[in-house]
């Protein structure tokens, strides 16, 4: 019997269950829904040509769902990133990055323009990424605990297996490391490329507690803090780094070693760690100079030189106010936190939020709204398990 039919009869079975559950009231997960989220359970970008999804977005929504206690809509994400990104079988294949929009071919001929030929849907490049896997390997495992389906926990324990096999490799000096992908980002034999926004520490810690029979990922953990905690000189996170033997972290040119659009979410995820998970001062300490910032100018900058620590072009879009928040809030700095939530709302009001900063405000004013927590091992701590919070 396919996977899927599996999940969906188990859903059935546990609906009356789950129907006693608590479920909290979120407008702004009702908004996403009904604006970037199709009837299908698809993640659509509308503000790229394609009308892409990417599996980052399919991931998130999974998570988004589990925290709002919304099984109806898990299994209709899941159910089209395995149909859709992974040939239908997660257990098989990780999910493709990108799906999208086909145009017509007019490469033929000077002026091919026929209105009769009808764009095709369906994956633009099936190089998986890596942070979208954790992702939905950690919402798969955390779903089988908190909604009592050990179909979810077997499906998200072979998913990390995968990602360990497929997405992960022994760096010299570094350990046993994330990879962006399982293809393209090891240029050079003694050359790496990573990305410190792809491994959020409770994500990483709660595969270590999760999964004590995948024992690497202790060392993945371990890594994952330097990825993060060594590479910010000036204390903004890069959107890449490089990573080369005997030379440890090394400035990516190829970005520019810029903080940009990638690297925001690193300060987020900082920002929602448990007061007491470990090595939490460390990571906020390193950041600091955001904060610094954000107290200065009234925004978290868009962009940064890493390599100097000075901002360049524009204040940073509603969602980097988002995504910032929380870090504030866990340095005690409720007034800037409060601040940077005001001016996310202000912005949203004044035109709609794309798909990117919809999702980083999800977490980040969800997070600070009380809709959800984690705590020291990284494991998810919904409202709907606690006390719904207050309506804003």
């Amino acid at each position: 019997m396919p996977l899927l039919r599996i999940l969906l009869i188990g859903a059935a079975m546990l609906a009356a269950h789950t129907a006693f559950a608590s479920t909290c009231a979120w407008p702004d997960w009702e908004q996403f829904k009904q604006t970037t989220l199709s009837a299908d359970g698809r993640v659509i970008d509308r503000s790229t040509p394609q009308q892409v999804t990417v599996s980052e977005g399919q991931a998130y929504a999974l998570f988004f769902a589990l925290a709002a206690n919304d099984r109806v809509t898990f299994d209709r994400v899941l159910g089209w990133t395995q149909n859709n990104l992974a040939q239908g079988d997660l257990t098989a294949h990780l999910p493709a990055w990108i799906w999208g929009r086909h145009d017509p071919d007019k490469t033929q001929g000077k002026d091919n323009t026929d209105a009769s030929a009808a764009p095709s849907w369906g994956v633009i490049d099936g190089n998986p990424a890596s942070d979208a896997d954790l992702w939905i390997a950690y919402a798969l495992l955390e779903a089988g605990r908190l909604w009592h389906a050990r179909s979810y926990t077997a499906l998200g324990t072979l998913l990390a297996r995968r990602i360990l096999a497929e997405e992960t490799a022994v760096l010299p000096g570094l350990g046993r490391t994330v990879l962006p992908a399982p293809v393209g980002f090891h240029p050079k034999d003694d050359l790496w490329r990573l990305n410190p926004s792809y491994v959020p520490l409770q994500v990483m810690r709660h595969l270590v507690v999760a999964l004590p029979q995948q024992a690497e990922w202790q060392a993945v953990y371990d890594s994952s803090l330097r990825v993060i905690a060594d590479t910010a000189p000036h204390g903004f996170s890069p959107d890449w780094v490089l990573y080369q033997r005997g030379k440890g972290f090394l400035p990516d040119e190829a970005s520019k070693a810029e903080s940009a659009y990638n690297a925001i979410r690193v300060y987020l995820w900082a920002g929602t760690l448990a007061a007491d998970a470990a090595k939490r001062d460390t990571v906020l300490n390193t950041f600091r100079p955001v904060a610094e910032y954000v107290a200065t100018h009234g925004a978290p900058p868009e962009r940064v030189d890493t390599q100097t620590g000075a901002a360049t072009g524009n204040d940073g879009n509603a969602g980097f106010s988002a995504a910032v928040a929380p870090y504030l809030a866990a340095l005690g700095r409720a007034d800037l936190a409060q601040a940077q939530m005001q001016r996310t709302r202000s912005l949203a009001q004044q035109a709609p939020l794309g798909y990117y900063s919809q999702v980083l405000a999800l977490f980040g004013l969800g997070y600070l709204d009380g809709h959800y927590r984690f705590d020291a091992d990284g494991a998810l701590v919904p409202a709907w398990t606690t006390t719904c919070p207050a309506a804003r």
